[in-house]
């Protein structure tokens, strides 16, 4: 379902991240201090015709899935109160120093294309992904993200992507070698976080895509990752994790909450709530009422919110089910902490635009050319 990450080096996979790749069994490369998106494709398992099989991106695509025809789920008419407690004040999220789109801008002054590309997309704060499954250096490139957002003031987007049986052996496979080494390499991960505030998104396509599993293994991913979230919250209480809500075209709400709860989702102690969109292209509108209904039937405090990935759904999914660097999409809302909307805590720009689903260019790799049909919109 989601994407192909990106990664600012301290080693991260999806959009503009820290990928901590080395040693990674997956597709993309990292290399210290950049940002990639890995590939994270993601379907359900025997859809039905009300939940179609969602976007995906790949790195061999011997088909395209059937588009997505079900229809947007409608805000309630009775919106939920905003929370008391934002995040932070709008548009104060961290952009890393380095990445690959701003490695590309910086090495490429004279293209016509470079003005577009960096005021479009490198000004703009990023995720970083992490993807390299050894404990043995995350904690320091963990610490490296959230000291320099803290000295910034700023709120850095980190992306935990080293479950094992990762995106089901798909583009992005990989990851840690088994959830006893995982859950090892969650406690390293939270220990780089500091105390300053920051944002986790967890696992992409973890909960959405555990079709794959037998449901042996899926309590035993579910009840990982229930774990990590109260060892990330209780390493730093500043730090908000949100787990994976796969997207509006993906399993219905009421599914979709189910798989959540077991997942830990609704408890206080290891979840501040949802994310949807990940490397897909879903509008917004779409995905905040989404993402609404997921979290009244997942049930939870009511301060449990949503973050949404805008970076690539400005002219939303193509229409005939295209998922891989489509032609014809756009940026979508800048990345905030100032959404304006009930439970919607931010907007973020978790894949980063112009970093390859695998057609224009290696999974995960910087694509000017797409980089710069984007930024155009």
């Amino acid at each position: 379902m989601v994407v192909a990450a990106a990664v600012v080096t301290v080693v991260g996979t999806v959009t503009g991240v820290v990928t901590a790749m080395n040693g990674d069994t997956g597709s993309d490369e990292a290399r210290p201090l950049t940002s990639r998106s890995p590939s994270l494709p993601s379907e359900p398992a025997d859809p039905t015709p009300a939940t179609p099989s969602p976007s995906r991106s790949s790195l061999t695509p011997s088909k395209s899935p059937e588009p997505s025809r079900k229809a947007g789920v409608q805000p309630s008419a009775e919106r939920t109160e905003q929370r008391t407690e934002p995040l932070t004040e709008p548009g104060e999220l961290y952009r890393h120093p380095d990445s690959q789109v701003l490695d590309w801008v910086r090495d490429n002054p004279g293209d016509p294309r470079s003005a577009v590309i960096e005021s479009g997309i490198a000004d703009h704060p990023a995720a970083i992904w992490f993807t390299d499954p050894d404990p043995a250096t995350v904690t320091s490139q963990v610490a490296a993200v959230a000291s320099g957002g803290a000295a910034q003031g700023r709120v850095p987007v980190l992306v935990a992507y080293a479950i094992p049986d990762r995106d089901c052996g798909g583009a992005s496979q990989g990851g840690a070698s088994s959830l006893d080494a995982y859950d090892a390499w969650i406690d390293a991960f939270a220990a780089g976080l500091g105390s300053d505030e920051v944002i986790v998104i967890l696992e992409p396509d973890a909960i959405a895509q555990s079709d794959c599993l037998s449901a042996g293994a899926r309590a035993d991913r579910f009840a990982s990752l229930a774990r990590a979230g109260r060892v990330l919250k209780a390493a730093n209480p500043g730090a908000r994790v949100y787990y994976d809500a796969g997207h509006s075209g993906w399993n219905a709400p009421d599914k979709q909450a189910a798989l959540l709860r077991q997942a830990g989702a609704a408890s206080p102690d290891a979840s501040d709530g949802v994310f949807s969109n990940v490397s897909n292209f879903n509008r917004t509108d779409a995905e905040v009422a989404y993402t609404r209904h997921v979290l009244a039937a997942l049930g939870g405090p009511a301060s449990l919110g949503a973050v949404i990935d805008t970076s690539r759904n400005g002219n939303g999914a193509p229409t005939d089910g295209a998922w891989c660097d489509p032609s014809g999409r756009s940026l979508g809302q800048p990345p905030t902490l100032g959404t304006g909307e009930a439970r919607i805590d931010a907007y973020l720009w978790v894949k980063l635009p112009g970093e390859s689903d695998g057609c224009r260019g290696r999974a995960g790799a910087f694509s000017p050319e797409y980089a710069y049909e984007l930024a155009r919109g």
